[in-house]
């Protein structure tokens, strides 16, 4: 198994990329007790100086503490993601993982949209720096959306968000007149 590490925007996130399916369903996880039902990234925190770690489709991506040096952790890392999988292991995660969506008439419509556009137009192109953006409310035409993988922490993840996510939402939806960034 050769696995692909890619920089992020992030210089304390990287991007690993075992060449196989790591998860059908987004999961992002801040501390190992966050990981508590996640096989893959509870291994991935028992490394010492990891601060989170995303699941994406086909990638992990993984953050650390500013003073960690990566040339270590990066062996690690990949010696953890590759033994995992030649084990035949399985990522698990018991909880789903999907937004509850109590919106309907008007309303509902509109996060149709939102949904759609994020999901076609926005998450593609973060999953290739390594995050995700997820979806998690509209109020009063604001759209809430978490950040997660390199997206997180990243210094140029409130410029997207704004210039980029929000512009193109107000675009395509006119109701849309803010995007915050959410837990």
């Amino acid at each position: 198994m050769l696995i692909n590490v890619e920089d992020t925007p992030n210089p304390q996130t990287l991007k690993f990329n075992p060449g196989i399916e790591v998860t059908s369903s987004p999961m992002s996880f801040s501390s190992k007790q966050d990981a508590e039902k996640c096989n893959l990234a509870k291994e991935i925190f028992d490394i010492d100086g990891i601060t989170s770690v995303y699941l994406g489709a086909d990638f992990v991506t993984v953050s650390k503490k500013p003073e960690e040096n990566w040339t270590i952790l990066k062996t690690l890392i990949i010696a953890t993601i590759m033994d995992f999988f030649t084990k035949g292991q399985q990522v698990t995660f018991n909880e789903a993982n999907e937004i509850t969506n109590n919106y309907s008439g008007e309303e509902g419509e509109i996060v149709k949209q939102i949904v759609e556009i994020i999901e076609e137009k926005v998450r593609p192109a973060v999953a290739q720096d390594g995050g995700d953006i997820v979806f998690r409310g509209y109020e009063d035409g604001v759209v809430k959306l978490a950040l997660h993988g390199s997206c997180a922490g990243c210094p140029s993840s409130s410029v997207t968000l704004k210039n980029g996510i929000e512009n193109m939402l107000k675009y395509y939806v006119p109701e849309v007149v803010a995007v915050e960034a959410v837990e």
